[in-house]
This record gives C-alpha cells, structure tokens and sequence, in this order.
C-alpha cells in the first residue's frame, strides 16, 4: 500500500527518487494505471447496481402494464422477456469489465509495489558503495610489529573453522565454526543482546521461515527474490535478517499511542543467496549463506524528530557494542543509489579488517518512516483518535561470522594467541587469551 493522494500530488519526487535508487519504475504509467483502476471501478459498479435494478424488476414485474386481457397478457410476457435479455447483456458486460478491471488492477499492483520511499533530505546522491560518505572514525587501525595473519590462517591455529566438510554437504560458501569458534560466536551475540537489554530492547526469537507478504511487507519483494531462499513445496521464504519476522508479527495491528515506541531485538539464524557476487569474497568467512545475528527493530509514532532520534539511538548502541570489542570503525552516510526500495535513511558502519586492508561493511541502520508500515497495516491510535501508519527502523546490533573476522585479525598476537576484549570475558570464562592448538 502506498500513499496514492501523496504520489499524484507529488509525481515528481517520487520520479526522482526512483531515479537517484536506481529503480526501474515508470511514474506516468504508474498514474495511468490508477486513473484507469478507478473509471473501470466507477464503470463497474454503475453495471452492477443497472444489473441489480433489471433483476429486481423482473422479478417484480415493475414497468408492465396491468390492463386486463389477452393482449395485455402479450405485452407484459413481451416486456418481460426484454428486462431478461437487457439484464442479461448487461451481465455480460459486468464480466467483460470485471476481467479489464481484474487486469488494471494486477498492472497497478506490480507498478505500486516499485514505488520506493522518498529520501530524507541529506542523503547524498550516487550509484555504489564508492559514493558513500565518511562521517567519522572511531579507533586507529592496529600497526604491527610482526607478520600478520588472515583470520582463517588463525582460525586454522585454533581449529574455529571446518569449511572443507561444511562445503562437502553445503555447497560453496559454507563453513561450521566448532570449539573456540563457537563459543567466540556466542559469546559475541549474547554481549550484543544484553547490550541492547539493557537499553530497553525487548528479546525476540521470531520465525526464520514466513510467507510472501512478511517478505512483501517488509520491503525485501520485489526486488530481492533473488536473493532469499525459497522452501517452493510449503511457499515459505527463509529470512536475511529477523527484522522480517519482528516487524511482520504486527501485520494489520492497530496500537495504542502508549505502546509506542516498541524496542525488539530478534536474535536468529539468517539466509541470503548471495546471488550476483559470484567469484567475490569465496574465501574466508566475509560473504556466507548462513550466518548470526542480532537485530534492532524500533516501532515508533509517525514524527520525523521521534523516528531520527530513534535512528541515531539504535546507530549509537552498534558504535558502542564495537567500542566495546575494542574495535577501529567508521560511519558513512549511503548514498541513494545503494538504498533499498523502502529505505529513507541509512548509514552503515564499517569495521577495520587487516587483512583487507580496508573497512569492511558490519552494520547497517535504516529508517522507513511509513513505508513499511503501510504494507504491513501496522497503525496506531493517536491521542485524539487518529488512526496513523507507525514508523519503522531497524539497525544490526552485530552480525557474525563476518565480526569474527574484525575480532580474529586486530586481536591476533604474534604467537597465534587471540586477545579477548574485556567486555567479552564474562562469556568466556574470564579468559584474556584464547592460546593456538597449533604453533604457529
């Protein structure tokens, strides 16, 4: 569902943005197919209500004269017999317009749901990751003093990491993280999720699998079937993130205004394809099919100032989950062209890898505004009453295995060991150091 009176109001913004994100959608054809949708609505139910008249007249002979006689007997079987043809034709012309009606409204459907979220003011323009642009550094990347190791060069020293197996029953991209490496991983997850406890998130285990219109109402279809798994027998699609479950939970719900803000954070397996990223990022563990992760999912009311807030809250609680895991990062603002379809706002955080030699993308925060919340017919009940569609947000608290990475390289020590940041001691026994099994 989008906000047609806005878009016929407002074409060209939406034209634009269209433009700036890169999506193929055809505003002017889009807006003829909602004229059309609602003359061929209009048409139809003028024939219907004619139908209903011609029925009812028949049925109570209403128009045919009452004189007595043969003749008149004639006349009212001859009227009769017309009120049955002119109900009949106009029956069939009911159905004629109920198939162009029924083909108006799938080419409106299939154009609508391209309509994308209009971008805050501020959002800079551009087509990939390239135009992004940095707002800040947290941390200076680590200077070594003795040759460093990749993280599955380390991983190998520690037994974390069985990709070989893993791909034998898997397929490419696969891996299975045992011993230090499980626990590293769960230690990571469970610090993010009593993280964001503490700021008043909510925890969640939401479904992994979940029908089209979770996918649809989040924003991921169209655009990223390509990307999701689909379980074909049960119509079922595995989810890239738990924010799919989390906010789809609320479809068609009105809440109260003293609900709102809803804190959730989902922690869950998660899918993606990777389809179109053939030949990159084979190795290692930066770009897998399956991975962890806990996600920030914020419901809050329809205020450009509360959402923004909300924003730079969940962006905040990411920054200190890496400043806790003692970390190097930086912040870029995402250019429109590398913005999904609902999105209106996102930056993404990009945590320093030292075998890449380069940030490497970690976290994502984004804001829908309504965008979401209208294909969900997720409302809320303002204070006088209104009935409103909420704001949506969501933010990746942390994502593993690909934060494993960043933990393994900066945290290597020149004998194979791996530093354990304080903040993850807890969840480790109150190790400082992972030793190797291997010598190095």
């Amino acid at each position: 569902m989008i906000d047609l009176e806005n878009l016929r109001q407002n074409a060209n913004l939406y034209k634009e943005a269209a433009a700036r994100k890169g999506i193929a959608l055809d505003v002017d054809r889009l807006l003829a197919a909602d004229t059309r949708v609602r003359t061929l609505r209009q048409e139809l139910d003028q024939l219907r209500a004619l139908r209903n008249q011609l029925t009812a007249q028949v049925a109570k002979g209403a128009g045919i004269a009452k004189d007595k006689g043969e003749a008149d007997d004639a006349h009212k079987k001859a009227e009769k017999e017309k009120l049955i043809a002119r109900s009949r034709t106009v029956g069939e012309e009911v159905l004629a317009r109920q198939a162009l009606f029924a083909a108006a409204e799938a080419e409106f459907a299939s154009l609508a749901a391209l309509v994308p979220g209009l971008p805050c003011q501020g959002v800079p323009d551009g087509t990939s990751d390239d135009d992004n642009v940095e707002l800040k550094r947290c941390g200076e990347p680590r200077q070594f003093s003795f040759p460093q190791r990749d993280h599955m060069t380390i991983a190998a020293l520690h037994q974390m990491v069985d990709q070989e197996g893993a791909r034998l029953i898997a397929g490419s991209r696969a891996y299975a993280l045992k011993g230090e490496g499980a626990l590293l991983e769960l230690a990571v997850l469970r610090f993010a999720l009593d993280t964001v406890m503490a700021r008043g998130l909510t925890p969640v285990l939401p479904p992994v699998m979940v029908k089209e219109n979770a996918m649809y109402g989040t924003g991921y279809f169209p655009l990223g079937e390509e990307n999701a798994y689909e379980i074909t027998k049960d119509k079922l699609y595995l989810t890239g993130t738990s924010e799919v479950g989390m906010a789809a939970m609320y479809l068609g719900r009105t809440l109260e205004a003293e609900q709102l803000p809803i804190r959730l954070a989902g922690m869950t397996a998660c899918f993606r394809r990777e389809a179109g990223s053939a030949g990159r990022d084979v190795k290692g563990l930066y770009r897998v099919h399956q991975f962890q992760k806990v996600e920030q999912v914020v419901i809050c009311a329809a205020d450009e100032q509360i959402s923004l807030a909300e924003h730079h809250g969940l962006l905040q609680n990411a920054e200190d989950i890496l400043q806790a895991l003692e970390l190097p990062y930086r912040v870029v603002a995402v250019c429109a062209g590398e913005m999904g379809l609902g999105q209106v706002r996102k930056h993404d955080i990009e945590t320093w890898m030292p075998s890449r030699q380069a940030y490497g993308e970690t976290h994502s925060c984004s804001s829908f505004h309504d965008f979401q919340a209208r294909r969900l017919g997720l409302k809320y009940r303002s204070g006088e009453g209104q009935k409103l569609y909420a704001h949506t947000l969501n933010n990746t608290a942390i994502a593993s295995p690909r934060i494993l990475i960043a933990l393994l390289e900066n945290h290597q020590q020149e004998d194979g060991s791996i530093y354990i940041p304080l903040a993850l001691r807890p969840y480790l026994g109150g190790r400082s150091l992972i030793a190797p099994k291997i010598k190095p």
